[in-house]
C-alpha cells in the first residue's frame, strides 16, 4: 500500500476512537457545565490536569521504546514482556505511595475531606498505565480495528455511566429523593460521579485487554531493560514536559489568580469549559499520533522516507487550519457544548486552537529525535517550551488571569514548534514544504479576521440567516485549498502519492 494512503487510513480507524469516541465523550462537557456550578467544574479541570502530570511518569516513555526496539530486536516478545513488567512494577509501587500519602496530599491541594477522589485516580492512572503497553503492541502489529474497538467501548462505558449518574440518578434525587434511582445518588459525592465513571470505564478496558497482559509471564530482560530505560527516560522528560505546557495552567490557576478560593475556581471552571472547544484539534493530532508514532519508525529505513515525512507534514497542516476555520467561523454553534455562564471565556478559543495546531506540527517534527536515538536532546526542547510555560504563567496569569494561560500555551508550542525544525534540519533534515505551511497559517487567519469584522460591522452581514457567512467563508476556504493541492491527492502525480 502506498505509504501515505496506509498512514491515512490507519489515522482514520484511530479516528473512530479518538475522534469520533472521545467527540462523544465532548458531548458530556454540556451536561457537565449546564448540571454544575463553575467551581465544581473547576474541581474537574484540576483533578484531570493533575492526572496529564503523573499519567506521563508512569508509564517511563517505555510506549516510544517498545517501538523503538521492536525494530531492532529479534525477540519482540522478550521486548514486550520486559516493558509491560517494568511499568506494571512501577505503578504498583505508586498505588502503594498514595496510600501512605494520602492526607498529606490531600492537604496540600486543599482537599482534606475528598482522600476518595485520590484513590480513584490514582487506579484511573494505573490502569490506564499499564494498559499502554498493550496498546502499543496492538499499534505496531497494525491491528488498528482491534484497537479502535477497545478504545471505542470504554468512551461508551464512560458516557452511559456519566448519563446515568447525572442525567438518571441526579436528576431523580432533585425529583423525588425517596425514589428508587434517586435513593442511589448521594450529593457529597456531587462530581466525584465524573471521577467513578471513568474509574469503572478503565477497569473495564483492562479487563478486555487481559488477553495481551499475559506476556508478563515472559519476564524482565535486564540486559533489554537498561537500555530500554536509557533510550525512554529522556522521553518521559519529554512527555512530562509536554504535560506542564498542557496542564499547568489548568493546575495553578487557583494558586495565582488574586481572587477568594470560590472566584478562583469558577475562573478555573471557564478556562477548562472553553479549552474544550479546541478539542477537534486536539482530538485529530492523538489520532494522528497514534497512527504516526509507529509509520514513521517503520519508514525510517526507506529510500524515500524523508520525501513521505514532508508530504505528511503538508497535508496534516491543511487538515488542522481546515478544523481552525471550522470551529472559529463557525463559533455562534459551537458555544453551546458549554453552558451560558461559560461563554464568556470564548475570546480564548481561536488562540487554544493555533497553539495545538503547532503543537501538531511539533509531533510530526519530533521524528528528528526519535529516529536518531538523540531522544535526551530532544528532551531539553521539551524543558525549554515547560519553562516558557511556568514563566510566563507565573508572570501574567494575577494580572491576565487564564487569558495569559492561552496565550502562554501558544507561545510555548510556536517556539517548540521552531526550535525542533532547526534542530531535525542539523541531524535528521527532511524538506519540508515551509513555504506552504507559512501559506496556509495565514491564509486562515485572514479569513477568520476578515469574518470577524464582516460579521460585526458589515449591515448586510447581520441580516443574513445563521451560518450563511460563515459557510460562505468556508467554501470559499475550502475551494482555494483545492485547487492549490486538493486535488494532487486524487490525481496523483510523480512527486506526491496518493492518498
Amino acid at each position: 500500500m502506498n505509504p501515505l494512503k496506509k498512514l491515512a487510513s490507519q489515522t482514520a480507524i484511530y479516528g473512530l476512537s479518538s475522534i469520533v469516541g472521545r467527540f462523544l465523550n465532548y458531548l458530556m462537557v454540556p451536561l457537565y457545565t449546564y448540571s454544575f456550578s463553575k467551581a465544581e467544574f473547576g474541581v474537574v479541570s484540576e483533578f484531570y490536569a493533575y492526572t496529564g502530570f503523573l499519567g506521563t511518569l508512569l508509564v517511563f516513555g517505555f510506549e516510544t521504546g517498545f517501538f523503538r526496539f521492536t525494530q531492532d530486536a529479534e525477540n519482540k516478545a522478550k521486548v514486550y514482556s520486559t516493558a509491560l513488567n517494568f511499568v506494571l512494577i512501577a505503578n504498583l509501587l505508586f498505588i502503594l505511595l498514595i496510600a501512605v500519602f494520602v492526607s498529606p496530599v490531600s492537604e496540600a491541594l486543599r482537599y482534606p475531606t475528598h482522600h476518595e477522589y485520590f484513590y480513584w485516580f490514582a487506579l484511573i492512572l494505573v490502569f490506564d498505565s499499564v494498559a499502554t503497553i498493550p496498546f502499543a503492541r496492538l499499534r505496531s502489529e497494525n491491528k488498528a480495528w482491534h484497537f479502535a474497538g477497545i478504545k471505542f467501548l470504554e468512551i461508551g462505558i464512560t458516557i452511559l455511566l456519566n448519563l446515568f449518574f447525572i442525567v438518571v440518578c441526579k436528576r431523580a434525587f432533585e425529583t423525588d429523593v425517596n425514589s428508587f434511582f434517586g435513593k442511589m445518588y448521594n450529593p457529597e459525592i456531587g462530581v466525584g460521579y465524573i471521577f467513578i465513571a471513568n474509574l469503572i470505564a478503565s477497569s473495564c478496558k483492562l479487563f478486555l485487554l487481559s488477553p495481551l497482559l499475559r506476556g508478563i509471564f515472559g519476564g524482565i530482560d535486564a540486559v533489554l531493560l537498561k537500555k530500554m530505560i536509557r533510550y525512554s527516560l529522556p522521553m518521559v522528560i519529554i512527555g512530562f514536559a509536554g504535560i506542564i505546557n498542557e496542564m499547568l495552567d489548568r493546575a495553578i490557576l487557583k494558586f495565582l489568580l488574586p481572587f477568594d478560593e470560590k472566584t478562583n475556581m469558577e475562573q478555573l471552571g471557564i478556562y477548562g469549559a472553553c479549552y474544550k472547544l479546541s478539542i477537534l484539534m486536539t482530538l485529530f493530532i492523538q489520532a494522528f499520533r497514534y497512527a504516526a508514532e509507529p509509520f514513521f519508525f517503520s519508514h525510517a529505513k526507506e529510500k524515500n522516507s524523508t520525501k513521505v515525512y514532508a508530504d505528511v507534514m503538508k497535508y496534516f497542516v491543511i487538515v488542522c487550519v481546515t478544523i481552525f476555520l471550522l470551529v472559529t467561523l463557525y463559533m455562534d454553534l459551537f458555544k453551546y457544548f458549554i453552558g451560558k455562564d461559560f461563554r464568556e471565556g470564548l475570546s480564548i478559543v481561536p488562540v487554544l486552537l493555533l497553539a495545538n495546531l503547532f503543537l501538531g506540527v511539533y509531533v510530526n517534527l519530533s521524528i528528528w529525535y526519535k529516529l536518531t536515538d538523540k531522544t535526551l536532546l530532544g528532551s531539553f526542547v521539551s524543558l525549554g517550551g515547560a519553562l516558557l510555560t511556568v514563566v510566563l504563567n507565573i508572570a501574567f496569569i494575577p494580572a491576565y488571569g487564564y487569558v495569559a494561560s492561552a496565550w502562554a500555551t501558544l507561545a510555548c508550542y510556536a517556539s517548540m514548534a521552531i526550535v525542533s525544525y532547526l534542530l531535525g534540519q542539523k541531524f535528521y533534515p527532511v524538506e519540508y514544504d515551509v513555504k506552504s505551511f507559512i501559506k496556509y497559517f495565514f491564509l486562515a487567519l485572514l479569513f477568520y479576521f476578515s469574518f470577524t469584522m464582516a460579521s460585526a460591522h458589515l449591515p448586510f452581514a447581520k441580516q443574513l440567516p445563521p451560518f450563511v457567512l460563515s459557510t460562505v467563508y468556508m467554501l470559499a476556504f475550502l475551494i482555494l485549498v483545492w485547487f492549490e493541492d486538493g486535488r494532487k491527492l486524487f490525481k496523483g502525480s510523480s512527486s506526491t502519492p496518493t492518498l
